[in-house]
């Protein structure tokens, strides 16, 4: 963290005049706040995926509930050891009756899932490292192969029931296909949102759309993978200026990743705060063993 804050400021020192000349049009401000709903829009989208990847564990999860509690828990990613959220996850599916074990599962492969989706992305342009990115992305398809999978689950479960109760085995019956186009769709959602952001700031100036699409997803996942990183801050921005640097005006690329940051915290805060409100003064009728 430090060392990459150390690279952010020691640009921002060297760009910062390019950085405060900077406008934001009326258009602009429209971008803006087009990258906001999108980005909030991909959190929702990736909770009902998360419900998705539950049932395919036999886990009885209802799509509503799986975005109430993910948009509720996603947060969390920012206290420090950016594991939080995960742990809140596997504690609301153990509240709702659901197998520790497929909660714990369900958000490995969720985060498998989407850095595979982030990998699919890279590939749409050159820019990116074509071979390494190949070899990473049929890395991670393999692995979460059922069966490359479900032995791994099968080890683990016997390693923690050593002299404890017998319970069912988690597992999946097949390859994770919908999930995985799931994750696609909420990669493909925050790319566009990035790509919003650059809209505002660049105006009218063209600038290479896939390239920075395909850096944009190799960035995000960095700060996912990278432990310890609270939310990937400052690993997701270094990668950005790394990746990017090329393609856009330094000032411009420090604002969109400073732009991005503070939008996609605000859209983790709207979802939680409308997760809040619906439950406590909504609908919330609704049954978590309602499979449609």
């Amino acid at each position: 963290m430090g060392g990459t804050l150390f690279f952010l400021a020691t640009t921002l020192r060297i760009h910062w005049r390019e950085v405060v000349e900077i406008r934001v049009s009326q258009t602009g401000w429209l971008y803006l706040s087009i990258a906001l709903l999108m980005t909030l829009l991909a959190h929702i989208w990736s909770g009902w995926v998360w419900s998705w990847i539950l049932r395919s564990l036999h886990q009885p999860a209802q799509g509503m509930w799986g975005v109430l509690t993910y948009l509720k828990t996603n947060i969390a990613k920012y206290l420090p050891g950016n594991v939080w959220h995960f742990y809140g996850r596997v504690m609301a599916s153990k509240a709702q009756g659901f197998s520790v074990g497929a909660a714990t599962v369900s958000v490995v492969l969720e985060a498998l899932l989407m850095a595979a989706a982030a990998l699919l992305l890279a590939l749409c342009s050159y820019q990116t490292n074509l071979g390494l990115s190949l070899l990473a992305l049929a890395g991670v398809l393999v692995g979460v192969h059922p069966r490359l999978l479900n032995p791994l689950i099968k080890l683990a479960a016997q390693a923690k029931r050593q002299g404890q109760e017998e319970h069912p085995l988690v597992r999946l019956d097949r390859y994770p296909v919908v999930p995985l186009l799931g994750e696609l769709g909420f990669l493909g959602l925050r790319g566009l949102g990035f790509l919003a952001i650059v809209l505002a700031l660049m105006g009218t100036q063209p600038f290479p759309m896939l390239p920075v699409l395909s850096a944009f997803s190799i960035a995000w996942m960095l700060g996912l993978v990278v432990p310890g990183a609270p939310g990937g801050i400052g690993v997701f921005e270094a990668s950005m200026v790394a990746l990017v640097d090329a393609l856009l005006p330094t000032g411009i690329l420090l604002a969109a990743v400073a732009f991005y940051r503070f939008i996609s915290t605000s859209a983790e805060a709207i979802g939680a705060g409308l997760a809040y409100g619906y439950e406590h003064f909504g609908d919330r009728d609704f049954n978590s063993t309602d499979k449609h």
